[in-house]
C-alpha cells in the first residue's frame, strides 16, 4: 500500500490511498468464494457453481463489497501510518474497482486543532449582581389571582377597557374581499392579552356592547404567514357583551384553596424563595456562559470547517422547531436565518472552541468524568425524578447520551475549577459587557 497526504489547509487533509492489485485481487477472490460457498444457483447444487457464473450474477454486488474492504482496511492502515487523527467522518472520492488492478481512493476529513493554552486561570469576568425586585413577588401574587378570575357580564352601560373581556363578531378584509380564516362569531377576546395584531385590542377600547366599527389596521412584518405581512386589513367589529374580570381577594381562605402554604405571609416566603432560586440559576447560568466566551477570547482555537457546518446546522434546526412550535412560516423562518446568519455562525464557533479548551484544562488536570462521578449524577437523576436508577443507567448506556452526559459531567468540572480561580465582579444587570468583542 502506498499513501500521502495533502495539507489542503491548516486542519482540512486528503489522504491519498493506493492498494496493490494483488490485494485487490484478494479481496475479489475472498468475497466471489464467500457468495460461492452459500448461495444456491438453479442447475447447481449449493456451493458448486462455478465461479465464472458467479462472477456473472453478483459482479456490481461484489464490488460494493471490495470497495468496502479495501477502504475500511487501507483508510486505518494509512491514519495509523501517518499519524492522523481525523475529527470529522471522511469524505470518500474512488473509481469501481477492477479485479486485477490496483485500486486508488482519497479521503478528506478534517482533523484536531493545536490546543495552546495560554490564560485560563485568574480570568477577570463580569457577573450580573443578585437583586431582586419586590414587585415581582406582587406581580406573581396577581398572576396567581388572575388564574383564579372570574367574569361578570357587565350591565351598567359602561364602555369596555383593558382587562375586560370584549364578546365579539368581526370580518376580516382585504382590498374589500373577505380575508380568509379573518372572522369569528362570539369570540371572547381579553383586552390587553395582546392575542390580535397590534391595534385591534385598542381599537376596541372604548366601544359599548351593541356598537359596531370599523378598524383600519396593517398586519406586522414579519409575520408568520409571509402573505399577509405588512398588508392593510379592515376589520369589521361588533361588541355584543362585555365580561368583566372579578378577581378573589387575597385573603386566608382563598390562599387555602391553592394547596399550598396557609396564610399570606407564607405564600410570600414560598414566592420569595422560589424567584430567588430562578433568578440565581439564571445568573449563574449566563455566568458560566461568560466566562466560557471570556476563555475562547484568551485561548484562541481554529474552528474545523466540518464541525462549525454541523453545529451551525444544530443550532438552526433547533431555533425551526422552537419558532416553528409559536407559528412562524417557512417563508420568514428563512429570512430570519439569512438575517442572523453571522450570529449563528459565531455562537456555534464558540461552543465548538469552548469545548475544545474544556477538554484540554480537563486533560492537563485530570478532570475528566470518572466513573464515581458517574454513578453519582445517576443517584441525583433518579432521586430528582423518582425514576429507578437502573432505568436512568440503562438510557444512558447508549453512546450518544452516554457521551453527552460524560461531557457534561467534564465540563462541570472544569468550570469548578476555573471559578476556584477567576476574579469576579459583580455588575448591575443593565452594567454587562458583551465577552467576546
Amino acid at each position: 500500500m502506498k499513501s500521502n497526504v495533502e495539507k489542503v489547509s491548516n486542519l482540512s487533509r486528503k489522504l491519498s490511498i493506493e492498494v496493490p492489485a494483488a490485494a485487490v485481487a484478494s479481496a475479489f477472490n475472498k468475497i466471489y468464494s464467500g457468495i460461492q460457498k452459500d448461495v444456491t444457483i438453479k442447475g447447481f447444487r449449493k456451493g458448486k457453481a462455478p465461479l465464472a457464473t458467479i462472477k456473472s450474477i453478483y459482479g456490481d454486488r461484489v464490488k460494493q463489497d471490495v470497495v468496502q474492504e479495501l477502504v475500511q482496511k487501507h483508510y486505518a492502515m494509512a491514519l495509523d501510518e501517518h499519524k492522523l487523527e481525523p475529527i470529522s467522518y471522511p469524505e470518500f472520492e474512488f473509481a469501481d474497482p477492477t479485479e486485477n488492478k490496483d485500486f486508488s481512493f482519497s479521503a478528506n476529513f478534517d482533523v484536531r486543532p493545536e490546543i495552546n493554552l495560554k490564560k485560563y486561570e485568574g480570568l477577570e469576568v463580569e457577573k450580573e449582581k443578585f437583586e431582586l425586585d419586590n414587585s415581582k413577588v406582587d406581580q406573581v401574587l396577581e398572576n396567581i389571582r388572575s388564574s383564579r378570575a372570574t367574569f361578570e357580564t357587565v350591565t351598567e352601560g359602561r364602555a369596555v377597557k383593558m382587562g375586560d373581556i370584549a364578546v365579539i363578531n368581526f370580518e376580516g378584509f382585504m382590498g374589500g374581499a373577505p380575508l380568509e380564516n379573518g372572522s369569528g362569531t362570539n369570540h371572547h377576546l381579553e383586552l390587553g392579552a395582546k392575542q390580535f395584531i397590534e391595534g385591534f385590542e385598542e381599537g376596541i377600547v372604548g366601544m359599548k356592547a351593541g356598537e359596531t366599527k370599523t378598524l383600519s389596521l396593517k398586519f406586522p412584518d414579519p409575520y408568520h404567514s409571509a402573505d399577509l405581512a405588512g398588508k392593510p386589513v379592515e376589520f369589521k367589529v361588533t361588541l355584543n357583551e362585555i365580561k368583566a374580570k372579578v378577581l378573589p381577594e387575597l385573603n386566608d381562605e382563598f390562599i387555602k384553596s391553592l394547596g399550598g402554604p396557609s396564610d399570606l405571609a407564607a405564600l410570600k416566603k414560598t414566592i420569595t424563595e422560589d424567584l430567588e432560586q430562578t433568578e440565581q440559576k439564571r445568573i449563574d447560568d449566563a455566568f458560566k456562559n461568560r466566562m466560557l466566551k471570556k476563555l475562547v477570547k484568551e485561548n484562541p482555537v481554529e474552528v474545523p470547517p466540518s464541525l462549525l457546518k454541523e453545529q451551525k446546522a444544530s443550532l438552526v434546526e433547533d431555533f425551526k422547531k422552537r419558532m416553528t412550535e409559536q407559528g412562524m412560516g417557512p417563508n420568514d423562518f428563512a429570512s430570519y436565518v439569512d438575517k442572523w446568519d453571522s450570529d449563528f455562525e459565531k455562537t456555534a464557533a464558540e461552543m465548538i472552541q469552548s469545548s475544545f479548551l474544556v477538554d484540554a484544562i480537563a486533560k492537563k488536570h485530570d478532570l475528566f468524568a470518572k466513573k464515581e462521578d458517574l454513578d453519582a449524577k445517576f443517584q441525583e437523576y433518579a432521586q430528582q425524578t423518582n425514576i429507578e436508577e437502573s432505568r436512568i443507567r440503562e438510557f444512558y448506556g447508549r453512546p450518544e447520551q452516554a457521551s453527552r452526559l460524560t461531557y457534561m459531567i467534564t465540563e462541570e468540572k472544569v468550570i469548578d475549577f476555573l471559578k476556584k480561580t477567576v476574579k469576579i465582579k459583580e455588575v448591575p444587570a443593565g452594567s454587562l459587557k458583551e465577552e467576546g468583542n
